[in-house]
């Protein structure tokens, strides 16, 4: 989920009056920085959109190809679960510096080198013959598309500055990213299906033509204001601390006694206790450390980054199952993983018109997980004989209902009571929370896996898909102990009550779902 609040309006545009009839029309005034001509300011929305679009989709347009590319490709099971990860890392652990870039260089240059790269990582990544080809080509789809997402919300919120077209376009955008998920599923069905699963990937290369160059004409530059410096150090030690502990966790898929597995761990908690320490120290931080050590907003984080192992982590390993084990096509499997979604969309705006103004935040992200754990659970009892309407469905359906609870109880804690100059950071920090728990679940989940896989004895084809399902379950009991964390961390650390915790503003929220 992404949240943010962009900052004050700018000045409103001169009014603008027929000349007499013999007088010469006075010349337009030139627009502020960074302020786009009315009339270009829905193309704008489009483009800002599209590239909001394939940045969320991405994050799932190749689970349902990964069957089909782990056979062609000859990928492994730790490699299948590296080219999930490797985006999602790159892009949790890198969206802080790629906002600062797009704030100190400029948000239309940031957008316009993100573009570039994005489309050619999604090329390489397409024709790519081996699995590290691949995983390296996901890995700097992660790295671009943290610069363009900040650049993106950062141009939507100067292009429209104030008035009842800001809350027009912010609604769009949030609406086009909470879609971008089940869009990706099925496109990624569509794709896989009736073409071949490089075109998950080469799909985004005409986006970035039609963007780059419609981008390029139709933007105007704007960047922060005053002293900027870059946090480097910041930046290096979280991304080899984030790296660090992902890549261990992969390790203990062979044996959790393996002193690389152990080695690797802990240098990423060194790493990651250094750049805290370097955060309080340096006068302009990557993340100012006063956004998470607040109570309830920290708490909000920590049950992002837990939410995110489920979304990212076991819905993975579903999409698995219903093509490994159920036999489900590609784009069958990309139909049955739409019901959950369906769900939070209609989950949501009964829960923020009724629920959350009757009992407040807290109830709500409390009882979230715990819904959200009770589908996993129900998920977990899956059967190699089993059937989806039986064993899958109504799963999915109750997680929907508890994953809208919490989208829409974080929606509204995330940014309350963040000073202005500290919201693109804490908006950055939401999105990054999922995404870097996602990360770690997976390589986490991957391990319990493969455990139980290796713990069912197989003498045939049958017991083969008997030791998967088991894979598959275990996965799922870990993601359902996930949940229960995050409600106990809410019930922990999200105190106050209804009046306190509700935001006060009517400024418009992005969020998404993914």
């Amino acid at each position: 989920m992404t949240t943010a609040r962009p900052d004050g309006p700018a000045a409103p545009l001169s009014s603008t009056h027929a000349p007499a009839p013999d007088a010469v029309p006075a010349p337009a005034p030139a627009p502020a920085p960074g302020e786009v001509a009315s009339s270009r300011r829905w193309w704008v929305l489009i483009i800002l959109a599209l590239t909001q679009l394939v940045i969320v989709l991405d994050g799932t347009i190749v689970n349902i190809a990964l069957p089909q590319a782990q056979t062609e490709l000859g990928l492994s099971d730790v490699q299948r679960q590296w080219v999930v990860t490797a985006y999602a890392l790159a892009f949790g652990a890198l969206l802080l510096l790629g906002g600062r870039i797009a704030d100190y260089w400029g948000r239309k240059r940031t957008f316009l080198l993100g573009m570039v790269g994005f489309g050619v990582a999604s090329a390489l990544g397409g024709f790519a013959g081996s699995a590290e080809v691949l995983i390296a080509a996901r890995g700097l789809q992660g790295v671009f598309a943290a610069l363009m997402a900040p650049a993106a919300l950062a141009l939507l919120t100067v292009t429209f500055p104030s008035g009842r077209e800001r809350n027009t376009a912010f609604a769009i955008f949030g609406t086009v990213a909470g879609v971008g998920a089940a869009v990706g599923l099925l496109l990624g069905g569509v794709l896989t299906e009736f073409a071949d699963w490089r075109w998950c990937l080469w799909v985004n290369v005409p986006v970035a033509v039609v963007a780059l160059v419609a981008g390029a004409r139709l933007m105007t530059e704007s960047r922060a204001d005053g002293e900027n410096r870059y946090d480097v150090l910041g930046a290096v030690t979280v991304v080899a601390g984030l790296g660090a502990l992902v890549y261990g966790f992969t390790l203990a898929e062979e044996g959790w006694a393996s002193v690389p597995t152990w080695a690797f761990l802990v240098a990423g908690v060194v790493l990651l206790v250094l750049f805290v320490r370097i955060e309080s120290r340096v006068a302009q931080p990557l993340l100012p450390l006063r956004i998470v050590t607040d109570r309830v907003r920290g708490g909000v984080f920590l049950i992002q980054a837990l939410v995110g192992t489920v979304m990212i982590g076991a819905m993975l390993y579903l999409t698995l199952h219903l093509q490994i084990v159920l036999g489900f096509g590609p784009l069958e499997a990309g139909l049955a993983s739409l019901p959950m979604t369906a769900t939070i969309m209609v989950t949501v705006p009964f829960a923020t018109k009724v629920l959350l103004p009757r009992v407040g935040p807290r109830p709500l992200l409390i009882t979230g997980p715990l819904v959200g754990a009770l589908a996993l659970v129900w998920l977990s009892r899956i059967t190699a004989d089993g059937s989806y309407a039986v064993q899958v469905l109504p799963g999915l359906i109750v997680l929907g209902v508890g994953m809208a609870l919490l989208f829409v109880t974080m929606q509204n804690l995330a940014l309350v009571g963040v000073a202005p100059h500290d919201a693109g950071a804490a908006s950055a920090t939401v999105n990054a929370a999922m995404q870097i728990g996602g990360s770690i679940g997976l390589a986490l989940f991957t391990s319990f896996y493969a455990t139980a896989v290796r713990g069912t004895p197989v003498a045939s084809e049958a017991d083969g898909l008997v030791a998967l399902v088991n894979g598959y379950s275990a996965v799922f009991v870990a993601a359902a102990v996930g949940m229960v964390l995050a409600s106990v961390v809410a019930a922990v650390l999200v105190r106050g009550s209804k009046e306190q915790l509700l935001p006060g503003s009517d400024e418009p929220v992005v969020a998404h779902v993914g």
